[in-house]
C-alpha cells in the first residue's frame, strides 16, 4: 500500500514555526515574588513569554517556573476550574488562573499576577487558608439531623426544595469572594461570603435540622451583619453564585426565623 503524500498546496497551508502568521505572541508576566527567607519585602519581576493568547494565565504561570524560574511558587490542581486552588489576582481582579485566558485581559500591557488579599502571603502566590477554612468549619458545612440511627434509605427532597439553595451548592471554596471583600481585607475575624455561603447552602436544605444553631453563629459581630452589600463577593465569584444574595437572605432569616 503506497504511504500517502502531503503535496505542496497542502504543505505550504502549514507554516514553519517562527513565520509572522505564528499564533504566538510576547507577552510580559509581572509577578508579585515574597520569599521570607531572603528579605521582608514584597518586590514585582517581570517575565517575557512567547504564548499562544488561547491559552490560560496558568499555562504561561507553568511556562515560567518550568523554563525561565523553578522557584516561582503557587497552587494549583485540576487546572479546570473545579478545585478552586490557583485563586489570585489577576489585573487586580481576584480570578481562577485556570479560567482566564491570555486574549481577554488586555496582553498588550503587562499581566500582573500577585496573590488575593487579606490573607497571610507565605510565599510568592500561596497564603495561608488556615483562618479561611476555619471559618467554613465553624459554620458547621454538613448535613445535620436528629435522628441518631443508621438510615435505611436516602432522604428524600422535592426538586422545589432542592432548587432552593441549588445556587450555594457550587462553591469551590476558592476564597475569590471573601479575598475581595473589603470588610474581610480590614478585619480577618469576619466570617467571611465563602463561609456564609456553605451556612445557608445547608440553613436552607429541607433535610437538615440545625438551621437555628448556625443562624446563631451567624448572628455573631463578626457574622452576617459585618457585610456592607458592595457586591465585590459576587463580582469576584467564578461560579456564578449571587453571594451577596445569599447573604441578605441569612440575614433575612435571621430576623423572620423562617427558612
Amino acid at each position: 500500500m503506497a504511504t500517502p503524500v502531503l503535496d505542496k498546496e497542502e504543505a505550504a497551508g502549514k507554516p514553519e514555526p517562527g513565520f509572522a502568521d505564528s499564533p504566538y505572541i510576547t507577552v510580559t508576566f509581572r509577578v508579585r515574588r515574597f520569599n521570607p527567607e531572603v528579605s521582608a519585602e514584597a518586590t514585582w519581576e517581570d517575565f517575557q513569554l512567547e504564548i499562544d493568547p488561547k491559552e490560560r494565565v496558568l499555562d504561561g504561570l507553568h511556562k515560567i517556573k518550568w523554563d525561565l524560574d523553578g522557584t516561582l511558587t503557587f497552587r494549583r490542581s485540576c487546572a479546570h476550574g473545579i478545585c478552586g486552588s490557583d485563586a489570585m489576582r489577576i489585573n487586580g481582579k481576584n480570578r481562577l488562573a485556570c479560567k482566564t485566558l491570555i486574549k481577554d485581559i488586555n496582553p498588550e500591557k503587562p499581566i500582573t499576577v500577585e496573590p488575593i488579599k487579606g490573607l497571610t502571603v507565605l510565599k510568592d502566590l500561596v497564603v495561608d487558608m488556615d483562618p479561611f477554612f476555619q471559618a467554613y468549619r465553624d459554620v458547621m458545612p454538613f448535613l445535620v439531623t436528629k435522628d441518631t440511627n443508621e438510615p435505611t434509605r436516602e432522604r428524600l427532597q422535592s426538586a422545589e426544595d432542592r432548587a432552593r439553595f441549588d445556587d450555594t451548592t457550587k462553591c469551590i471554596l476558592c476564597a475569590a469572594c471573601t479575598s475581595s471583600c473589603p470588610v474581610f481585607w480590614n478585619d480577618g475575624q469576619y466570617f467571611g461570603p465563602a463561609a456564609i455561603v456553605n451556612a445557608h447552602r445547608f440553613i436552607f436544605d429541607s433535610r437538615d435540622e440545625a438551621g437555628e444553631q448556625r443562624l446563631e453563629i451567624l448572628n455573631d459581630k463578626d457574622g452576617v451583619w459585618r457585610c456592607r452589600t458592595t457586591f465585590n463577593c459576587t463580582d469576584a465569584c467564578p461560579r456564578g453564585i449571587e453571594v451577596t444574595k445569599a447573604i441578605a437572605e441569612v440575614k433575612r432569616a435571621l430576623i423572620t426565623r423562617r427558612f
